[in-house]
């Protein structure tokens, strides 16, 4: 994709293109604040690009019929989602709908080379297929800190050999498009902000629960990253005084004592303890354990697990009571590896964060887990990516 909007009225007809379909010329007139010949005009210039394309007749509204207007639909985004443990590669078209998805186990504690030769053997993969000749823009998701205007990774705390690596620019040599790289959270919640929970939502809090912990902060529609790219990294807020030690070399903090591989580690201890028959048993079926354990454990009804999901969500309850007082979101989504924990994670936060928070509030405060699973990583990746190329250049 060469042409990028000239104007921010073409930009604003994109995005509407994007996120709502296809619209007649009336229909997008009643959408943007643009007289009838001003839209024409605009319309026109972006037809001649290439960028949107006209396509069927349109509904009649009395006169002449005239012809929907929609993005062009060769054109295709890749969306990655790299995880600590995972990969997520998708390709959309411009409307921001999956096509082709695949998932690969990784570690991300490899380095940047192997796991980016797993990322465009997976890109290839999906272009084999027939969805996509190339690409026309490409967003990246990365689980650590982000130097946003650069595309480039920040002492991520689990990802060693990764600190200053060009993500962006290597990437985009490699695929020959634009490449937008951000925080893997800010990428779900800019997913489940598209196609998700979060729809027609302007102000949330979208929490993944991993590996990790982070928050994806999304005030007045736009992700908020503050100045160096670390906004929302609740993980390293304290919950036990002289805690468990924490890979960001503090203690007591709420990854140390309630992520997925904290919980994992849990499991194990109270497996190897005796305390739970059902974790013993897939302890030694499997070799290790992991938060899909836990929670496949506590759905047979294994007390001990139970009582490590509440636990968790008891801490991460007070860490977000905190936000909710302080930010006075209009919803809080959680999402992440550990959401197959479901109800009684959910329950547990909830008590803590309406029991803590004041009442104006969380009066009408929805919490609730996410609805895209894993492809909000690579739908936010796309609106990213989508957003950088429907923007005047």
């Amino acid at each position: 994709m060469t042409a990028r909007p000239a104007n921010a009225h073409q930009a604003r007809l994109l995005r509407l293109l994007r996120d709502s379909g296809p619209h007649s010329r009336a229909q997008l007139g009643d959408r943007v604040d643009l007289s009838r010949s001003k839209l024409a005009v605009e319309v026109d210039r972006l037809l001649e690009t290439g960028l949107v394309v006209a396509d069927g007749l349109a509904a009649s509204r009395g006169g002449r019929r005239s012809h929907n207007i929609r993005l062009a639909p060769q054109l295709r985004f890749l969306g990655v989602d790299i995880g600590a443990t995972s990969i997520d590669v998708a390709v959309t078209n411009a409307e921001l709908e999956v096509l082709g998805h695949l998932n690969h186990p990784v570690d991300v504690r490899e380095g940047p080379v192997v796991i980016f030769e797993q990322v465009l053997a997976m890109a290839a993969k999906l272009r084999a297929t027939g969805l996509a000749e190339g690409f026309d823009g490409a967003g990246i998701g990365v689980p650590g800190p982000v130097r946003f205007p650069e595309g480039v990774p920040v002492a991520p705390p689990i990802m060693p050999g990764w600190d200053g690596f060009p993500v962006r620019e290597v990437l985009s040599q490699e695929l020959g498009c634009p490449v937008m790289v951000d925080n893997d959270v800010n990428l779900m919640a800019m997913g489940e902000q598209h196609a998700g929970v979060a729809r027609s939502v302007g102000d949330f809090l979208c929490v993944k629960i991993g590996t990790g912990i982070g928050c994806g902060i999304v005030v007045g529609g736009d992700v908020h990253r503050g100045t160096t790219g670390s906004a929302g990294d609740i993980g390293h807020i304290r919950v036990e005084p002289e805690g468990r030690a924490c890979a960001c070399g503090n203690r007591g903090c709420l990854e140390a004592h309630f992520s997925g591989a904290a919980l994992a580690r849990d499991a194990e201890e109270a497996a190897r303890s005796g305390r739970s028959a059902e974790l013993a048993a897939r302890l030694e079926a499997a070799g290790r354990l992991t938060a899909a354990d836990v929670a496949a454990a506590a759905a047979a009804g294994d007390a001990t697990s139970l009582d490590l999901i509440r636990t968790g969500g008891n801490r991460l309850g007070q860490v977000i009571a905190g936000l909710v007082s302080f930010f006075n979101p209009g919803l809080v989504v959680i999402g992440g590896g550990v959401t197959g924990l479901g109800h009684t994670l959910l329950a547990s936060v909830r008590t803590q964060v309406y029991r803590q928070s004041l009442p104006l509030a969380t009066g009408n405060l929805p919490i609730v887990l996410g609805e895209l699973g894993h492809a909000a990583g690579v739908i936010g990746a796309a609106r990213l990516i989508s957003d950088h190329l429907f923007s005047p250049a």
